[in-house]
């Protein structure tokens, strides 16, 4: 491995490092929250999905008839 190879793997990795400082992660509460917002908006869009589905079933066995 030349040395210009293995100067550009510790400066990404250094940039890395320099990122992952700037992360601000969420509190516990923040956390709590916005979990419980994507498991009820993933449901509702299930649910509409479903519903969907099924009424577009319904039409097509009734066209197919």
């Amino acid at each position: 491995m030349s040395e210009k190879t293995k100067t550009q793997k510790k400066s990404w990795f250094k940039g890395l490092q320099a990122e992952f400082r700037k992360i601000i992660w969420p509190d516990r509460k923040t956390l709590a929250r916005q979990t419980t917002a994507v498991i009820v908006v993933s449901v509702v869009l299930g649910a509409v999905i479903a519903v969907v589905d099924a009424i577009l079933k319904y039409g097509i066995d009734l066209l197919v008839r």
